[in-house]
């Protein structure tokens, strides 16, 4: 049982997996690193949420802002006035004690400590154990007290420079304070928006707009945008999913998976298969004037796209006449050709077309239509049906209307299965 995942390394946990032939692992962790969580999402690790806070916790406000002596010392007279003490964290040894200087001068009525890393191990303990006992009021620190740390009376922590501490870091340390029934607080203090890189920009508008109880996986999931997935097999934590977008990756690792669980070697250098491609010569799109939203849209296309049976575009199109109104012509094709597609696929059809004055059939190379059957329909209509070389089958006929195209498509996809 591995408590405190984002703590151990990737060397560190596989050197853990080989102390024996077979090991059951279990995980533990408020916040998973991008590696392990990308894992779970792709169906290589099993993942279970518990997202059910403990009675009467209160979640923490979170508040990220410039260093301001006003503000920093109003948050801490507010927390000793009802009795709390709070912790300033600066996570630099050399210069901890120069900034518990400068609290001791901005609130002189509080009895301020020190705490770090680099201390003799029994002062640590006494130091910890005199802030559980409510001897002084405000503890300054590095991020040792990430993890581990109970004290129910200390519910307001000020992190100075947040921008140069990870997602997990500050979900972590944010879950110090908040412990008992009392409302917690966490400011976060930053340079001008200037002085921090991009990343670190959404990492605190990510803990910012998820102060919620149960947000660490969530928060986590930001984390895998920001930093990338991390390599499934090597070391190395930030792998190369942005230059490919997650979709296309998540489609990727799931093909892989998928093909490993059925005993088959994956075929990687093989394009990921997107389906028939089907063609009418017709007008298949959702129109601007039925959902201006560009983005909704987007969306709608892939779930269309992505449905994997016709239960799955009925429920679609029920909830697109209940949430925009009856479906104009175009976005019915789009839902026909779809229904096509699926018909179309399992045949191992590369593509349809039907144009006014005929169409053509052309086949992947693992079709699951038999030559017979296409020999034996060349022969007994060949004015209507011909093989243009080993792949393709083209059909004649007049197909004006977009009903007649469809019809005909039909027709096709019906005689090859």
């Amino acid at each position: 049982v591995i408590d405190e995942e984002h703590r151990f390394g990737v060397r560190d946990k596989e050197r853990l997996k080989t102390l024996r032939a077979n090991v059951d692992v279990l995980t533990l962790t408020a916040t998973p690193i991008p590696r392990t969580l990308n894992m779970a999402l792709g169906g290589l690790r099993d993942l279970s949420l518990i997202t059910t806070p403990p009675a009467d916790r209160l979640a923490v406000q979170t508040f990220v802002s410039e260093w301001n002596p006003a503000a920093i010392r109003e948050a801490c007279l507010r927390e000793l006035r009802r009795g709390g003490q709070a912790y300033f964290l600066h996570n630099s040894v050399e210069t901890i004690e120069r900034r518990a200087q400068e609290l001791r001068d901005l609130l002189p009525e509080a009895e301020i400590r020190v705490g770090h890393g680099q201390m003799r191990e029994r002062d640590l303990e006494q130091l910890m154990l005199d802030f559980c006992h409510r001897r002084f009021d405000i503890l300054v620190s590095t991020t040792i007290i990430e993890s581990g740390i109970d004290v129910p009376t200390a519910n307001t922590i000020i992190i100075d420079r947040a921008d140069k501490l990870g997602l997990a870091q500050l979900h972590q340390l944010r879950g110090r304070v908040g412990r008992s029934h009392h409302r917690a607080y966490a400011y976060l203090l930053t340079p001008p928006k200037g002085a921090m890189t991009q990343d670190a920009q959404k990492r605190l508008e990510a803990i910012e707009s998820l102060e919620e109880l149960g947000a660490g996986f969530t928060l986590a999931t930001h984390d895998l945008e920001i930093r990338g997935a991390g390599e499934l097999l090597g070391d190395d934590q930030s792998g190369q999913m942005h230059e490919v977008g997650f979709q296309l990756y998540m489609d990727l690792l799931d093909r892989a998976v998928k093909s490993l669980k059925a005993g088959k070697e994956p075929k990687l250098d093989e394009p990921l298969h997107s389906g028939t491609e089907i063609n009418l010569n017709t007008p298949a799109l959702i129109p601007e004037d039925y959902m201006p939203d560009v983005h909704l849209r987007l969306r709608l296309y892939k779930r269309i796209s992505a449905a994997e049976d016709a239960e799955a575009l009925a429920d679609l199109k029920s909830e697109l006449v209940d949430r925009f109104g009856p479906l104009p012509e175009p976005t019915q094709t789009l839902l026909k050709l779809a229904a096509l597609k699926q018909q179309a696929s399992p045949l191992g059809l590369k593509r349809l077309e039907v144009g006014p004055a005929g169409g053509v059939v052309q086949f992947a190379k693992d079709t699951k239509v038999e030559p017979v059957k296409l020999i034996k329909l060349v022969q007994k209509e060949p004015k209507t049906w011909k093989l243009d070389g080993q792949d393709k089958l083209r059909f004649y006929g007049t197909f004006t209307f977009e009903e007649q195209r469809l019809a005909q498509a039909e027709k096709v996809l019906k005689l090859l299965a």
